[in-house]
């Protein structure tokens, strides 16, 4: 999506913290580590406030600088945190996750050759995507070998488990858009925005697609392009 938006907005794409790539995450996770992170980029890039996208935990970190009073507009693409409590679907998708962990860390060698053909290229992008023919052999690569390079990938997920994502919503001033894909198979919808749609923010801007899985800036970078564009025009 990034050409889109550069054509509307000066852009900072940081990565997070933990993350291949990102800043370090010593030890334990905390609840503000990754917000910490996020915001010392936006003070180095001289962004005191900004339009924030994020997609999954992205989507919860936006909402989290939102909460700080940094975002003028958040877009959040199926923001983790949203099951309810003590819900079992959030506790098999954290063990889901730690699975797939262990299996990219063993493709991660062979990427371009998983990658080279349509079977390797569907099977990559089938928990993220619906549509991924249009998607670049080197950026499906390129994804395989970050996920396999997350230094902070397990502690992250323990974070997730206990204590648990928390949102002060309350404190989010500015508007804000949801979007979820309806055939999203990390984050399903309806059940994993459930405290998003009843405890912490019912009156967003709710936006549902058909047919899109769990990252639409990969699945219909176009329409999530426009989703998030459309949301940041200033009202004449």
């Amino acid at each position: 999506m990034l050409p889109a938006l550069e054509r509307h907005h000066e852009v900072l794409a940081p990565t997070l913290a933990g993350h291949a790539g990102g800043p370090a995450i010593d030890g334990r996770v905390s609840h503000d580590a990754l917000a910490d992170a996020l915001q010392d980029a936006m003070d180095e890039a001289g962004f005191e406030l900004a339009h924030i996208a994020g997609n999954s935990l992205g989507g919860f970190m936006a909402l989290r600088l939102a909460e700080r009073g940094r975002a003028l507009t958040v877009v959040a693409l199926a923001p983790a945190g949203g099951w309810p409590p003590g819900d079992p679907g959030a506790l098999e998708a954290l063990e889901r996750h730690r699975t797939m962990q262990g299996l990219v860390q063993g493709a991660a060698p062979h990427a371009d050759r998983i990658v080279a053909s349509e079977e390797g290229r569907r099977r990559a992008s089938q928990y993220t995507t619906v549509r991924f023919e249009h998607i670049p052999e080197e950026l499906l690569a390129h994804q395989i070998r970050g996920a396999a390079s997350c230094p902070a990938a397990l502690a992250l997920l323990d974070y997730a488990a206990d204590p648990g994502y928390a949102l002060d919503a309350e404190r989010i001033a500015c508007p804000v858009r949801i979007v979820w894909g309806t055939e999203d198979r990390l984050l399903p919808w309806p059940r994993a925005a459930t405290r998003y749609r009843t405890e912490w923010l019912p009156n967003a801007d709710w936006v549902e697609l058909g047919g899109v899985g769990h990252s639409p800036q990969l699945d219909v970078p176009a329409q999530a392009a426009e989703l998030i564009l459309g949301f940041t025009a200033p009202v004449s």
